[in-house]
């Protein structure tokens, strides 16, 4: 599966975006999509996970309640509703997919990736 992520940009703090990853090639259904965010310097950290169907969901501790990840699979889209945007959410955004099982934290567990989207969070 092939993924292509958009949606990043500049917002003010408290501020909201949307990201969107959109999905080609195989049945979008049947892989779990997560979103990742890096900056310089540091390891691709974890932010949420959604299952194939959309009913399970998984989060960071550092956005829950402030981010949402849901996914659209007629469209072959996944998103990441991201509000009350901090400083400290500054990174590049990948969406990620597998066809594992589980809602996984770890980036090693994903085997497909987008190009990642940049959001800058000003104060």
């Amino acid at each position: 599966v092939q993924l292509q992520a958009c949606g990043g940009g500049l917002v003010q703090a408290g501020g909201s975006l949307r990201l969107s990853c959109a999905a080609s090639g195989r049945t979008f259904s049947w892989y779990i999509m997560g979103w990742f965010r890096q900056t310089p310097g540091k390891e691709r950290e974890f932010v949420a996970a959604i299952s194939g169907m959309g009913d399970l969901t998984n989060y960071a501790d550092s956005v829950k309640g402030r981010f949402a990840i849901s996914r659209d699979n007629a469209e072959n889209t996944v998103y990441l509703q991201m509000n009350r945007l901090k400083p400290e959410d500054t990174a590049v955004y990948y969406c990620a997919g597998d066809t594992g099982r589980y809602l996984l934290s770890s980036a090693s567990a994903y085997e497909y990736w987008g190009q990642g989207t940049l959001v800058t969070v000003s104060s």
